[in-house]
Parts: C-alpha cells; structure tokens; sequence
C-alpha cells in the first residue's frame, strides 16, 4: 500500500559501484513532494544482513538528502534491497523500494 501523496516518492533512482567496494546511489525528489521532504535510504545487501540506513548522505542545495555513498559493499549473488522513505511536516509520503542485483550494476 503507497500510503502518502502521489507523486511524492523519489525518481530515478540509480546506483554506481566503483572501487568494486564503494556504491553511490541517487535520486530526484518526487515531483509533488513538499519542498520541507527529507529522503533517507536504507538498504539490505542479502536477506541474511541486517538492514542499513546511509551513513553519508549527498545534499542538495536546500540541504535534503539526494543521494548516498556506501563504503565496504560486498557484491554477492542475491538482489539487494533498497527503500527510500520520506518526511514532511505537511504531508506523508510515499515510499519507493527495489530489488537490484548488484552483480549487474
């Protein structure tokens, strides 16, 4: 269920890994967002893992989190899974989540 304001959740959202141990992924604020949203990504590398949230956010110019660089990523054969959730003090919003195979990345 996608609790919150249409189009309130991230776009285009897309991970880059180099190093082969450090992922940068971004996003685009939801185009009916509130400009007060704040995004937070977590994410689970196998279903074994505990779920993370970033610990390195990237900030646009008004300060909201668009992005997030993970160090010490181990690639495995599982899809990992990420969510980006959000917050306002106007509105709720929705969610975005997907299963990426990093192998693929």
């Amino acid at each position: 269920v996608f609790a919150g304001m249409n189009g309130s959740a991230i776009e285009n959202f897309s991970c880059v890994i180099y190093n082969i141990f450090l992922m940068n992924c971004t996003w685009q604020p939801g185009r009916h967002a509130p400009a007060d949203t704040q995004y937070f990504l977590y994410w689970q590398n196998s279903r074994n893992e505990e779920e993370m949230e970033c610990e390195l956010y990237i900030k646009d110019d008004n300060c909201r989190n668009m992005g997030c660089v993970f160090q010490n990523v181990s690639i495995g054969t599982e899809k990992a899974y990420f969510l980006v959730n959000g917050s306002s003090k106007d509105s709720l919003i929705q969610f975005y989540d997907e299963y990426i195979d990093l192998y693929k990345i």
